[in-house]
């Protein structure tokens, strides 16, 4: 194992080849002094990871009293605390994760709980602190919750290896613009607490031999909740939990998908229909439901602020794109209205319509049967009612809606670029992929990789595939999505196929069967036979995109990406 740092016993493990050739599955916080550790008053009924709070040195009078009084307390929180409290029963230790699974009545429960035990043995070796609620506390009396806690010296660890960047001091230059339609705007507009939520600072990576640098008034809420959750899943992600079929086993994916855990997730702060009356708690969830996620409130502007922090970056940029088109579509929606508006004003107007409806012109213009053996000669004002409607939808104006609409698409990107590498910039996630691509490999392929070698560039020992494995599998996945490309070429053959031979028969149909004759003018051939395709298409459309995740997911194991395929 490389050791890439050491302090008060606490050693941040790297994955890498163990003596007896198996991989580790770091990194890891391994905490030799809290593990097989002894403490007293277990006896009593307290867990072991409430024991943790005790203190360890036993000597003297006062060490004594104060772990009777921490006993204490925590059997008085066991019965008043409240269940939409995000802390645990001491009160100060804040839930960062939770873990749920259920009684396993079946032949491999045993094996669950040892994965279980095994699992969450190393998450207390590697820092982190558990608490256990019974599953008589849980609505259907059978799950049982394991909540889970990053103490401050695993966050600040965990904060440098994964470069995370926080605040160094309040960023002192104003960036206010007056702008003359503000008073226009000011309806769409949300109150300044809601908006920036806190203050815009310069930020910098996390440095544990600088921590006098940063700005740490208070370390429970130095890091946000979005920060500490996206710590533990990482932590969670590589722990492992035991060797099977000779093979190392690691990570919460793996024990969800063979249902020895039922969930794995992060608390909200709150209810978002009420307001915790618990000072501790910032009650952000209540905000974003009040002010953001109301129906209500659809023509307000985003609180991006807020939502990045309490959701993070990633989600945050999802719902900048997500109003940003929004916005953007109501220009589009805009024109594609008036275009609809003109043609259902010149409907009556429209010259083809009015010759193919004229019973001198269209009346005496007599069509070919639209099938060989039962159709019989038809004429051409049949069809007037369906031209007057399709004019709706395909007269003069349409042209000039299709050069909109890419005039449109170009804007769109173009002004969706400008946006985001603002919001790169406010939220310093500038080169913000690279530095995960480049930091965080994926736990699957960082322990699969028994192979390493130095980068020429960082000159750091890397996981690496041989060359004949990685030619192995481009082989797979490139005859994969050729194949996978052939079919959907040939389910497009599949379905012109289709319209060509069920014309004639939709046209047999409706000429001999005469429940079908009142809505003959509108019923059409040509419309049944593109209504029953364009569903076609979309079935097809369907089974393709299900296979294709599937699909997706094996290829990228299979290759051993270093990015994360979701």
């Amino acid at each position: 194992m490389n050791r890439v740092g050491k302090k008060n016993e606490e050693t941040l493990i790297e994955m890498g080849q163990t003596n007896d050739g198996e991989e580790s599955n770091g990194p890891l916080c391994e905490n030799t002094s809290n593990a097989d550790s002894e403490f007293p008053g277990n006896s009593e009924g307290l867990s072991t990871t409430e024991t943790t709070l005790l203190i360890s040195d036993l000597q003297g009078k006062s060490g004594r009293r104060f772990n009777l009084f921490l006993k204490r307390r925590l059997r008085i929180d066991r019965r008043h605390q409240s269940k939409d409290s995000v802390f645990f029963r001491d009160g100060t230790r804040r839930i960062d994760f939770v873990l749920t699974y259920v009684d396993d009545p079946k032949m491999d429960g045993e094996k669950k709980v040892d994965r279980r035990r095994m699992f969450e043995n190393n998450l207390v070796k590697a820092g982190l602190e558990l608490e256990t609620e019974d599953k008589k506390e849980s609505e259907n009396g059978k799950t049982y919750f394991v909540k889970i806690h990053a103490p401050w010296e695993i966050l600040i660890t965990y904060a440098e290896v994964l470069n995370i960047k926080v605040p160094i001091k309040e960023n002192d230059i104003s960036c206010a613009v007056e702008n003359p339609l503000d008073c226009i705007f000011w309806p769409f507009r949300l109150p300044e607490i809601v908006m920036h939520p806190e203050p815009d600072y310069f930020t910098a990576p996390f440095s544990k031999e600088r921590q006098e640098l940063y700005l740490i008034d208070d370390e429970s809420t130095f890091f946000s909740p979005s920060v500490r959750n996206r710590i533990v899943f990482y932590i969670l992600t590589r722990c492992p939990y035991g060797t099977e079929e000779g093979k190392k086993k690691f990570g919460i994916k793996r024990l969800l998908n063979n249902g020895t855990y039922t969930a794995a997730y992060p608390l909200h702060d709150c209810q978002y229909w009420k307001k915790l009356n618990d000072p501790k708690c910032e009650n952000e969830r209540y905000t974003l439901y009040r002010e953001w996620a109301r129906f209500p409130r659809f023509y307000k502007e985003q609180p991006l602020d807020l939502i990045r922090k309490y959701y993070g970056e990633k989600i945050g940029i999802y719902f900048a794109w997500l109003g940003f088109y929004t916005e953007m579509l109501f220009f589009a929606a805009l024109v594609g209205s008036i275009c609809f508006l003109y043609g259902l004003f010149t409907m009556n107007e429209n010259m083809s319509s009015k010759e193919i409806c004229s019973p001198s012109i269209g009346g005496e213009i007599i069509m070919c049967p639209l099938c060989d053996r039962k159709c019989d000669y038809w004429r051409l004002n049949s069809t007037c009612e369906s031209s007057q409607y399709s004019h709706l939808f395909d007269n003069v104006a349409t042209l000039f809606f299709a050069i909109f609409m890419g005039i449109w698409v170009t804007l769109f990107l173009e002004f969706w670029k400008r946006r985001q590498a603002r919001l790169e910039y406010e939220w310093d996630l500038v080169d913000f992929e690279e530095e995960q691509q480049q930091l965080q490999l994926r736990p699957e392929y960082e322990a699969k990789c028994t192979q390493k070698r130095k980068n020429p560039v960082t000159q750091e020992l890397e996981p690496y595939l041989p060359l004949t494995s990685q030619a192995i599998r481009f082989c797979i996945s490139g005859t994969t999505v050729l194949f996978w490309i052939s079919l959907i070429i040939a389910s497009m053959i599949a379905v012109i196929v289709y319209r060509l031979a069920v014309y004639a028969a939709f046209a047999s149909i409706m000429e001999t069967t005469e429940t079908l004759q009142p809505i003959r003018g509108l019923l059409t051939p040509q419309l049944a036979t593109s209504v029953t395709a364009s569903f076609l298409n979309f079935v097809i459309i369907m089974i393709l995109n299900f296979l294709y995740e599937r699909i997706a997911i094996w290829i990228t194991d299979m290759g051993r990406n270093t990015k994360n395929p979701f």
